[in-house]
């Protein structure tokens, strides 16, 4: 699978298991780890020899909010990534940051024609100090990628708890793996099986109500002898006695 250092930048802010967000580059020790693991992603940069302190922590996650805040204005109409869409950067102001570090690092194109291989476009970086180096690779990337036809396919993940950007592989996509996919169709199942319950408690609750006014009905016989006049009822008495008693 191909790999995108700007896609990677963005995935720093993410799900840390646990209901909450976590942040790879929080500390000095994180940002020297992602460092360490995209080597060979940082063409041109002398990673090796950067010094991984404070400022460099602090000059990374400001790019860093910038690549965001134009991943959420890439993804529009739909709903950017939860983590920060409440703080989100002006576009103008992260459209400057980002241009800002692609700028300070010139770059001269060459010619690569290998044998037996079609010819590739490259960069010749020009020389500059490693935090300088690193900064300009991260905004040339992010430059290449909203500007080409990645940026059509660049979601945010809608499962509940997920703040990951991701790229569709299909146009009916929604999440950035099939845990969140998983846990979406939990939390829906979760919504509808809640929403059913107040709606069965009423029907029990009638037919409860029905059943008692029921067994109170008195019967047809009863009604018909309350509603029986007294005097007609010993009248009905005597006639029989009278026949009762002829020879």
């Amino acid at each position: 699978m191909e790999r995108y250092l700007a896609l990677e930048l963005a995935g720093t802010i993410r799900h840390d298991g646990n209901g909450g967000v976590a942040d790879d580059l929080s500390d000095v020790a994180g940002l020297d780890a992602w460092i360490a693991e995209r080597v060979a992603l940082l063409d041109g940069v002398d990673a090796r020899s950067l010094v991984a302190d404070e400022a460099a922590r602090a000059a990374v996650v400001a790019l860093r909010a910038a690549v965001r805040a134009l991943f959420a204005r890439a993804v529009r109409p739909g709903p950017p990534s939860p983590a920060d869409a409440h703080r989100l950067l002006p576009v103008e102001e992260a459209l400057r940051r980002i241009n800002a570090a692609a700028a300070a690092q010139p770059v001269t194109p060459w010619l690569d024609w290998p044998e037996a291989l079609p010819p590739a476009r490259r960069l010749a970086p020009s020389p500059v100090d490693p935090l300088t180096g690193l900064t300009a690779a991260l905004a040339r990337d992010a430059v290449d990628f909203l500007a080409g036809p990645l940026r059509e396919r660049l979601r945010a993940c809608t499962a509940p708890r997920c703040v990951r950007y991701f790229l569709q592989e299909h146009g009916r996509q929604e999440f950035c793996k099939a845990s969140c996919g998983n846990r979406a169709r939990a939390a829906r199942h979760y919504r509808r099986h809640r929403a059913a319950q107040p709606s069965q408690a009423a029907s029990g609750s009638a037919q409860s109500s029905h059943g008692v006014s029921g067994s109170a009905q008195p019967s047809q016989a009863a009604i018909s002898a309350s509603d029986t006049p007294p005097a007609t009822v010993e009248s009905t008495t005597a006639s029989r006695a009278n026949d009762s008693a002829r020879p």
